[in-house]
């Protein structure tokens, strides 16, 4: 097979993408160059026996947490675009920034539905209430978003101090200090970097389904509040208890995105975030099937509603109508 059918081949089309839902959660990686070749995206590891190539995922992959001393070559960054794969360069001790990757196909229709509650006062406030409910039940009747705030505050202190005493931690004060990092304790260490990763990979999700990160329900002000809001749904389930679990851990951060990794795999986590997010915007509709590719793109009336593109209109206008004659 020649060179050139071998790199045919290994071209996504959008009927080998796999939906979002079913793909890999994340992969870490660090000190590394990141190349495409012929056969596909590699990453070059230095090593006594010189170069070693190992090939990744892409089509398979949500997203990929560029740790600290990684490099990409602007074609393999054009792969992951045309994958779909998400982008996250994860700074020394737990600085991120983020690089958001979104296929040309990607439909717009959850977008415009998260648009549509983020912009009415009273939907938003519906869609906030929900965040809460799922996270801790339906809330009475007369609870304010204020009051919801409060109790989300003590029941979080509460499972602090559940899980301290579980571990045998005498004290415990969640801290996020990037300027002393290096004199954080264990669990703090294991929490940051657990929920670096955590938003990483809703962050992807949130991208596949081609939602705004920065329209936020309950965060506001920054360009990752609706990431923020949806992580929130599943960090008491999963990253705290996995940080307090690594209180003796001599790598936290380590074994933290090693374990998190896992918790991924074993819970099938990216469905889960996918499900919660489209619940939480509207439940009405959660149930629909998600995938990467919407349909063909639609021209918008606000009297017809979606009319089919791709089709020229020129009938539907009679002698003397056409505005730019006058």
């Amino acid at each position: 097979m020649s060179i050139r059918a071998r790199r045919d081949l290994g071209t996504p089309t959008l009927a080998m993408l796999p939906r979002i839902a079913d793909s890999l959660s994340f992969l870490y990686l660090e000190t590394v160059r990141i190349v495409q070749d012929d056969l596909g995206i590699c990453a070059q590891v230095e090593s006594p026996r010189g170069t070693e190539r190992v090939y990744l995922p892409a089509a398979a992959l949500s997203c990929v947490l560029l740790g600290p001393g990684t490099s990409i070559t602007q074609p393999a960054l054009a792969s992951f675009a045309r994958n779909g794969t998400s982008l996250v360069a994860v700074g020394a001790g737990g600085v991120r920034s983020y690089a958001g990757i979104l296929p040309a196909s990607l439909t717009t229709t959850w977008l415009e539905r998260q648009a549509r509650a983020w912009a009415n006062d009273d939907q938003r406030l519906a869609v906030a209430t929900r965040m809460y409910t799922y996270r801790f039940g339906a809330p009475g009747e007369s609870a304010s978003l204020a009051r919801l705030r409060g109790m989300e505050g003590q029941r979080v202190k509460a499972l602090y101090r559940i899980l301290a005493q579980k571990y045998g931690i005498k004290r415990f004060r969640r801290n996020y200090d990037p300027s002393a990092w290096d004199s954080q304790d264990p669990v703090n260490l294991a929490l940051s970097a657990a929920n670096s990763c955590m938003y990483g990979v809703v962050h992807a999700a949130v991208l596949a389904l081609g939602c705004s990160p920065a329209l936020g329900f309950i965060h506001s002000g920054t360009q990752m509040a609706f990431v923020y809001d949806i992580a929130d749904l599943f960090k008491m389930q999963v990253t705290v208890p996995l940080a307090f679990s690594l209180h003796a851990a001599s790598n936290p951060e380590r074994e933290a995105r090693r374990a998190l990794r896992e918790e991924f795999r074993l819970l099938k986590l990216m469905p889960g975030i996918i499900t919660a997010t489209q619940q939480v915007l509207d439940p009405s509709v959660a149930s629909e099937t998600t995938d990467r590719t919407g349909d063909i793109t639609h021209l918008w009336d606000p009297h017809a509603g979606q009319l089919p593109a791709g089709m020229n209109y020129a009938d539907t206008v009679t002698p003397g109508d056409d505005p730019w004659e006058q």
